[in-house]
């Protein structure tokens, strides 16, 4: 029965990465039934009874994050091109659209989103992945590795979790200005906080990017630092980088006690490695890095 079970969700599975990898097409049901080896008669049915979304639905949700993420994060690429790619004809259907789901026309989530209701709005995608899309972590996922100090630049996220997309996009382009490339200086986060025990307000998180040049604030809340060299627990997550919450309980609860392994005492931080949108979601790379005496 839990191989039946598995391999039906692992037909699934690859429905959704299909989906994923050709957002830009047009998503013939036929094919896509095709992909997990189902009859089309029954997979429209199949997929809601799974996911509590139509395929449609499902689309619909993920071009529309795709574009967010567009929107907020990558100001070289213009409305109506973000539009097009989306699935609009028109830029003023795509701004009728993105207003009804988000609240916002996407020039002004562009300029300042509004995150909590995107959070909401996005919450049935969200929704849909984590029925199977949750990794089941064993101990040979888990490298041990010595890692050389790194010299960062730090801006820092202090406040409500669902707030990090305003200091995200800060970053972004204080990293632009200064020319520092995730294509060339690499990517950190370092968590200070728990978001499960920490008061909203209090939430701290730290935003990096690997740099020995003297630092240019232009403006921002810029500090230089290090994340310290030494033996750490590595956890590579791929898929969605945008929570590793589980990655991070797997370490803690269930890694580290049958380890032998002590924590050192620094964060739990990650390097960002491969980033959506520049890559289908299922696609993005991130390792979780867990500093060990």
């Amino acid at each position: 029965m839990k191989a039946a079970v598995h391999n039906y969700h692992a037909r699934m599975q690859r429905v959704l990465d299909h989906i994923d990898r050709h957002l830009d097409d047009d998503v013939d049901l036929d094919a896509v039934s095709g992909v997990a080896a189902f009859s089309k008669y029954h997979f429209h049915r199949q997929f809601t009874a799974t996911f509590g979304l139509s395929v449609h639905r499902y689309v619909q949700l993920a071009r529309m994050k795709r574009a967010s993420y567009r929107l907020a994060y990558r100001d070289a690429q213009s409305v109506t091109d973000i539009a097009i790619d989306a699935g609009y004809d028109a830029p003023d259907a795509f701004a009728r659209a993105f207003r009804q789901r988000v609240g916002q026309s996407p020039s002004s989530f562009r300029k300042a989103p509004d995150w909590e209701p995107w959070l909401a709005a996005l919450g049935p995608l969200d929704n849909a992945r984590s029925k199977l899309m949750q990794t089941t972590y064993t101990t040979n996922d888990v490298m041990i590795r010595d890692e050389a100090p790194t010299s960062v630049a730090i801006m820092e996220h202090r406040g409500d979790p669902a707030t990090i997309g305003a200091t995200i996009q800060r970053f972004i382009a204080w990293r632009k200005a200064t020319g520092l490339s995730p294509r060339v200086s690499p990517t950190f986060n370092v968590f200070h906080s728990d978001p499960r025990t920490t008061p909203p307000a209090e939430y701290r998180m730290d935003l990096c990017v690997g740099t020995d040049r003297p630092i240019e604030a232009n403006g921002e809340r810029i500090e230089a630092g290090t994340i310290p060299g030494g033996r750490c627990a590595v956890l590579r997550v791929v898929g969605n980088t945008d929570n590793l919450e589980p990655a991070a309980l797997y370490l803690y609860r269930d890694w580290l006690p049958v380890s032998g392994e002590e924590a050192r005492d620094f964060p739990l931080y990650c390097q960002r490695i491969a980033f959506f949108p520049e890559v289908p979601e299922h696609d993005a790379v991130a390792e979780l890095f867990l500093p060990l005496k």
